[in-house]
């Protein structure tokens, strides 16, 4: 599959349209929208009513699917997310319930308050992309994103996600406050809702696949595989890091990098691609060396400042 120009034009018109929605940071509708490309997932870390929910609604209302949402309690069950068997009297068989995973965008809120069983339930369901029950394997939508949330200012309740399955995520980040100006026009209109009724579909499902099948085409160049390589290898061996980002993690950022050129309108990578959206991509896949550094799902400050460090101190290709 090609890069073409109506495509690339398809996909400025998506990030625009969850824009008119969304009155956040322009950078998280980006790294949303890498994410959709890549196939891979997002974990937004944030306090409540920043947008969280706004940004998954408008972000599958326009590319023309439903969204769920999980709010996540300490008592959620496996099955309350991926469903379950009951017998029918009358058909006198068992029948499948699908449960809320079954859809193309799903909002996964404060995953850190489900219990270990039921975040590794829907963490395996992310990664294989089907749900197993009763020896049948059924699989799941295409697409499918799973935009998942945490609180990193309460911990009272909760159970923080282990460094492996933060790994399936392929980016984590932090939505901050929306610019003054952004706010003020949200107040005046008097919140998202009304924009979010009205939104329509910017691309079809056929035209997001073949967008996707694009994200593995875009061109980059032996010096910038070498320079993602280079980053990759100075989270291995740097004193600063006592776990470096696995081959699956390289490969996430591999694919994060190729379909961020794709949202910034090329066909082509730049090592501007490997810095944007590098931090955002391999911070959650390391573990920092100091003492204490690491709090089970805290802000992983420590380790998006060794990340940063290695940017800045990688040749980049010219």
């Amino acid at each position: 599959m090609t890069v073409t120009a109506p495509l690339l034009a398809s996909l400025s018109r998506l990030v625009a349209t969850v824009r008119t929605a969304y009155r956040g940071p322009a950078a998280a509708v980006e790294d949303a929208v890498v994410c959709l490309l890549a196939r891979g997932h997002l974990l937004i870390e944030d306090v409540p009513g920043v947008g969280k929910t706004t940004l998954a609604t408008a972000l599958g209302k326009s590319i023309g699917v439903g969204v769920r949402r999980i709010q996540f309690t300490p008592d959620t069950l496996p099955s309350d997310i991926l469903g379950l068997t009951v017998f029918n009297v009358r058909s006198q068989e068992f029948e499948f319930h699908p449960g809320p995973v079954f859809t193309p965008v799903l909002l996964a809120d404060e995953i850190n308050r489900a219990t270990p069983k039921t975040q590794a339930a829907l963490l395996q369901a992310m990664n294989e992309r089907a749900v197993s029950s009763d020896g049948v394997t059924r699989p799941l939508p295409e697409p499918f994103l799973v935009l998942a949330t945490q609180n990193p200012v309460e911990y009272l309740g909760t159970y923080p996600l282990p460094e492996s399955q933060l790994d399936r995520f392929l980016m984590r980040i932090s939505l901050g406050y929306p610019p003054v100006e952004d706010e003020r026009r949200l107040l005046v209109s008097g919140g998202a809702d009304r924009i979010l009724a009205a939104l329509a579909p910017a691309l079809t499902l056929e035209e997001l696949g073949a967008a996707q099948a694009a994200t593995e085409r875009v061109t980059v160049a032996d010096k910038l595989m070498d320079y993602v390589l280079a980053i990759v290898g100075r989270t291995r061996n740097g004193k600063d890091l006592l776990l470096g980002v696995s081959p699956r993690g390289a490969q996430g950022f591999f694919r994060a990098v190729q379909a961020r050129a794709l949202v910034s309108g090329r066909p082509y990578a730049t090592p501007d691609d490997v810095k944007r959206v590098a931090v955002p991509t391999l911070a959650h896949r390391v573990l920092a060396s100091q003492p204490g550094a690491w709090d089970g799902g805290g802000s992983g400050r420590r380790e998006r400042d060794a990340i940063q460090r290695i940017l800045d101190e990688t040749p980049v290709p010219l």
